[in-house]
Order: C-alpha cells, then structure tokens, then sequence
C-alpha cells in the first residue's frame, strides 16, 4: 500500500486530513488513505482535490504556504460565504471547516467536488461555437447579477462586511498589502492611488462581493452530447477569498479589467496568458455593461474609476505574488511571470481614471 505521507503535495498532510475526517465528518465516509492534487489556477490559497480508496472525490482549500497579508485568506471567511449563498447562486455544498491549526499547520475546508470545465486556456475558448461563447459570457454576467442581488440579512451575512466606507478602505487595505510585499518601486502605483482617492464615487447600494470574478473562477457545464455546440451554463463560482459585502461596481470593474474583446488583442493578465475572451461569440465589454445593467438597474457612469481601482487592486495583488514566489512559498507553475504585468495595469488604470475628470 501506498504511504499517503510521501504521495501528498507540499502543504498537505493526507494522514491528519484522513483522521480529521473520520473524527468530524463521519458521513462523508472517507475510505483511507486518501491521495491529492494540486489545482492549478489559482494564485493565492491553494485548492487541492483529495480523493479516497473508493474514488470518491472532494475539494480542500488552505492558505497559501507563507507571508500570508493580514485579512487575507482568511478560510472560516471563505466558509461562511460559500456556505450561505448555497441555493442562490451557484456555489459547491460544503461539508468541513477546520481551524485547529495543529491538523495540517493552518485551517482549511472541505467542499464537494463540482462536476464542469474551467476555461482558464485559450484553446479551451477558442474552441467553443460562437453560441456556447455568448451562452458563457451571459451566464457569467448572470450570475453576478445574480449575487449583486441576494439580500445578505436573508442569507445570513448581514454582517459579513461593512458597506459604509467600502471604497475608502479598500484604497487603505490595498495600499497596507502593497507596502507589506514591496521589494521594487512600481512607477506609478502611489500616484493612481492618490488619485482614486481624490476621486471616490458614490455607492449607490450595498451588495455581496465576490471580490475576485472573472471567467476563469468560474465552472462551467458544457452539455454538448460530443456535438460541440451544445448549451453551456454556469455550474459553480469559486475562489471567494476576497467576498465581503460593499460596492457592487467594483466586481463589475474588475471583471471589465480582465476581459478581452472579441478581435482585440489579448491583455495577458489571465492565467494561460491571456487571450481567452477575445473568439468569436463573447459579449464585448459594452454587451456586458448593458446587460448588467438592465439586470441590476444601477448606474454605471462612474464605471471607469471601478476599473481604474480594479487595475490598482490587481497590481498590488499580483505584486504580491511576485513577492511570493521569489521566496519559494508558490506552489504549481506560472508565478515566474506573476509581476510582470504589474507596470501595465498600473498604466491602464491611470488610463481609465483620467476619463473620470
């Protein structure tokens, strides 16, 4: 038999999770020993898929290895959120929380596997019918406005953030992290947060954030019987590290900052580098504006300084992660080129807030 112990990724120790398991969630049967692996995606906490004898399979999400920023990845935070949003939008069942920090050295969770694609490659994208392409791109916008809308007292998150205030302190929180992981000077980056500053709009309602939304966050389920051109709907919106409760535009703009126009050239912010939206049958960035809106009813004539704050918000954090990986505390691949794009969003985001005067 396998030892568990020297078939885990780093960060996991299969044997505690096992025993975990079948101390606090008997009903989900785990067979031992389990095995795991690392999903590759996502650039902060880790997300592992475990799988037990019988071939039953869940999903386990921790902090990253180290210089883990204050509030951030705080995982009874991303519990809680995906927890009580079950039956709204579409989210995985979870089945564990653990935050004894003796089990594997930091807390975790334990969710259900769901069953989809993530379309995180450009060949993924392209390989879509333009009607599958538009189905994803309105499925998408959907379901945040979907979220957008869910009342948080009903769900239990009335006090899951503080929505007076919510810009100006993400502007403080943002800035924090940036100085927290500094090691270079980024042309720029104090001068677009001055100016964010001097320039915050007016919120014109509180809503549930996911803080982090884009198309590569999201499963989808592609039912398309082998033919390829089949319907394509959204199965499941993960990685709500940053969810709070605030200004529902700053998603909005931070899904705007992501997206790539049919026909335009790719950003290369994307993990697989870019270029996933810009196929034919992709909603352009106006088609997604206009149908959140009619959605959502909001106003979004000040939605260029949600983008140029979207621009801040991903340069710090990407910046970070550069800061990570250059200690050796990044798992799986791609983080080499994690802070390159910095500069470039610092640029565009100036870009957008100067169309804001």
């Amino acid at each position: 038999m396998t030892d568990p112990a020297a078939t885990a990724p780093v960060g996991l120790d299969l044997v505690a999770v096992a025993a975990h398991l079948a101390e606090r969630a008997p009903d989900l049967k785990a067979r031992e020993p389990l095995s795991a692996t690392l999903i590759a995606g996502g650039l902060s906490n880790l997300t592992y898929e475990i799988r037990d004898a019988g071939g039953r399979s869940w999903i386990l999400r921790r902090p990253p290895l180290g210089h883990v920023l204050p509030t951030a990845h705080d995982m009874r935070r991303e519990f809680r959120v995906v927890s009580a949003l079950h039956g709204t939008v579409p989210v995985a069942r979870t089945h564990l929380l653990c935050e004894d920090p003796d089990v594997i050295g930091v807390p975790f969770y334990v969710m259900e596997k769901v069953e989809g694609v993530v379309l995180r490659a450009r060949t993924q994208c392209a390989a879509l019918a333009p009607a599958q392409a538009r189905a994803a791109s309105e499925g998408l916008v959907d379901v945040l406005a979907t979220l957008h809308s869910v009342d948080p007292d009903a769900v239990g998150l009335a006090d899951f953030g503080r929505p007076e205030g919510y810009l100006h302190r993400q502007l403080d929180r943002w800035e924090r992290q940036y100085a927290a992981s500094q090691s270079r000077e980024i042309r720029g980056l104090f001068e677009l947060g001055d100016g964010l500053r001097a320039a915050v709009p007016v919120t014109q309602r509180s809503a549930i954030l996911h803080g982090d939304y884009r198309l590569d966050n999201v499963m989808m389920r592609i039912d398309d019987g082998g033919a390829g051109d089949g319907g394509v709907s959204v199965a499941a919106v993960f990685d709500w590290e940053m969810s709070t409760v605030g200004d529902p535009l700053a998603d909005l703009g931070l899904l705007l900052t992501y997206w790539e126009d049919p026909g335009h050239p790719a950003k290369g912010i994307l993990s697989g580098g870019g270029g996933l939206t810009n196929h034919e049958g992709f909603l352009n960035s106006r088609a997604i504006v206009e149908r959140y809106q009619a959605a959502t009813g909001l106003i979004v004539d000040d939605l260029d300084w949600y983008v140029a704050f979207s621009h801040y918000k991903l340069a710090v954090i990407l910046e970070g992660i550069r800061y990570r990986h250059e200690q050796g505390l990044t798992l799986g691949e791609g983080f080499e080129q994690a802070g390159a794009a910095v500069p470039t969003l610092v640029e565009a985001g100036r870009k957008h807030l100067d169309r804001t005067r």
